[in-house]
C-alpha cells in the first residue's frame, strides 16, 4: 500500500476514534440522565423480518451487535487479506514483531483476568475480553498528538491490530458459539462451496458474492455461530486482481466501506453498549472481580504482553525496532493497546447474558476505566517520547 493510501488510512481511522470518543461519551451522559429509560427503549425496540414463516425477530440491539457488526467483521476480512497478499504483512520480516506483540497483548491479559475470575465458572467466561484492542481508538489518540508521531509507529500499531483481529476472530469461532444447528451449518456450507466456485471461476462482479453473502449471513444466524463470522468468510473469496484492466474487487469493496464502517457501524455500536449507568457505583463495585480483572487486563496486562514479548523478540534477533520508533515509544503503543473499547465491548456481549444479574454491567465498567486509563497512559509517554524526538 503505498505511503499516501496508508495515510488516508489513518486519517480515516484518527478521526473514525476521535467521533467514538464523542457517541460513547454521548451514550454514557444519556444513560446516567433522565433520558435513560428512553434509552433503554430505544435498545429494546423488536424489529422483526419475515418472509412466510420464516422470520428473525430481535431487539435492535442485537440487530446492530449481530447486522451491523457483520459488516465490520467483512471489511476486517477484506483488510486481512489485503495486508497478508501484498500490504505490510506480506513479507515475512514485517510480520513478526507485530505478531509477536499481539501473542503477548492478548496471552497475558486473558491470564490476569482468570487470576480474579478463576473461581466462577460464569465469570471466567469473560476472559476473552481484555485480549482485544480497537485500533479506531488508538489511532484516534494518536491524531489528537499531531503529525510528529512516526509513520512506522502507527504502522506497527495497525499491524498488531490486524493481528489481534484476527485473534479474536477465532476466540469467537472456537469459544463463543452456542448449540448448533445442524441443518442450518449445511446451508453455509453450500453457500461457502458456492462463494469458493465463483472464486475459482474468476467471477469479479461483487454482486453474487454480497447476494451470497447475506444468505450465508442468516444460515450462520441462525447455526449457533455467531453471524459476524459470516462477514469474514465471505471477505476471504472476495478476489484481489480484477478482469484485465478492471480494479481490484477486494480493494474497491473495501474502499467503499471504510467510511460506512468507520463513521456510521462503529459509531452507533458505541452508542448502543456504552451506554452505563453509574448509578449507585463505588469503590465496590469497581473492585468486584470482573471489572477488576479487566482493568488490570488492558492497563497492565496489555502493556506486559505487547511491550515484553516485543523487547523479549528484538533481543533474541528475532525482530528489529521499526525505523524512527525508538523503547519509549514502543511502550506507549503497549499503552495504547489498552485501549480495547469497541472490539471487548463486542466480546463481552458474547460473553455474558444480557440481564440485569449478569456480569455484562460490570464488565462494561471495568472496559471504561481500563480503556480511559490505557488511552491516557499512552498518550502521555507518546507525546513525551515526541516531544524529546523534535
Amino acid at each position: 500500500m503505498p505511503v499516501t493510501a496508508i495515510q488516508s488510512f489513518f486519517q480515516k481511522e484518527a478521526a473514525s476514534g476521535i467521533i467514538l470518543m464523542f457517541t460513547a461519551a454521548l451514550a454514557m451522559i444519556i444513560a446516567n440522565s433522565p433520558l435513560s429509560p428512553w434509552y433503554d427503549l430505544l435498545l429494546d425496540v423488536p424489529v422483526v423480518i419475515a418472509v412466510g414463516s420464516f422470520e428473525i425477530a430481535k431487539p435492535l440491539l442485537l440487530w446492530i451487535n449481530d447486522g451491523l457488526m457483520a459488516l465490520f467483521f467483512f471489511l476486517v476480512g477484506l483488510e486481512l487479506k489485503r495486508e497478508f497478499l501484498e500490504g505490510n504483512l506480506s513479507e515475512p520480516g514485517q510480520i513478526t514483531l507485530p505478531a509477536v506483540g499481539a501473542i503477548g497483548g492478548m496471552a497475558i491479559p486473558a491470564l490476569c483476568y482468570a487470576y480474579f475470575n478463576y473461581d466462577s465458572p460464569e465469570a471466567l467466561n469473560g476472559w476473552a475480553i481484555p485480549t482485544a484492542t480497537d485500533i479506531a481508538f488508538a489511532l484516534g489518540i494518536l491524531a489528537i498528538i499531531g503529525s510528529k508521531v512516526p509513520l512506522q509507529l502507527k504502522v506497527f500499531l495497525t499491524s498488531l491490530a490486524i493481528f489481534d483481529d484476527l485473534g479474536a476472530i477465532i476466540i469467537i469461532a472456537l469459544f463463543y458459539t452456542e448449540q448448533l444447528s445442524a441443518l442450518s451449518l449445511i446451508v453455509s456450507a453450500v453457500a461457502l462451496a458456492i462463494l469458493f466456485g465463483l472464486n475459482k471461476k474468476n467471477v469479479t462482479s461483487t454482486s453474487p458474492y454480497i447476494f451470497i453473502g447475506v444468505v450465508l449471513w442468516v444460515a450462520v444466524l441462525k447455526s449457533g455461530v455467531h453471524a459476524t463470522l459470516a462477514g469474514v468468510f465471505l471477505a476471504f473469496f472476495i478476489p484481489m486482481k480484477g478482469k484485465d484492466d478492471e480494479p481490484s474487487p477486494l480493494k474497491s469493496l473495501e474502499h467503499n466501506l471504510h467510511s460506512t464502517v468507520a463513521f456510521i457501524v462503529l459509531p452507533i455500536f458505541a452508542f448502543a453498549n456504552a451506554g452505563i449507568s453509574l448509578a449507585g457505583v463505588g469503590v465496590d463495585q469497581v473492585m468486584s472481580p470482573v471489572p477488576l480483572g479487566i482493568i488490570v487486563g488492558l492497563v497492565v496486562g496489555k502493556q506486559l504482553g505487547v511491550f515484553g514479548f516485543c523487547f523479549i523478540a528484538i533481543k533474541l534477533g528475532l525482530a528489529k525496532l521499526p525505523e524512527q520508533v525508538n523503547w519509549q515509544l514502543l511502550y506507549g503503543v503497549a499503552l495504547l493497546c489498552g485501549v480495547g473499547f469497541t472490539m471487548s465491548l463486542f466480546i463481552g456481549s458474547l460473553a455474558f447474558e444480557q440481564s440485569p444479574d449478569s456480569p455484562m454491567f460490570q464488565d462494561r465498567l471495568g472496559i471504561v476505566i481500563g480503556s480511559l486509563t490505557s488511552g491516557l497512559a499512552g498518550y502521555l509517554v507518546i507525546r513525551n517520547a515526541v516531544k524529546r524526538l523534535s
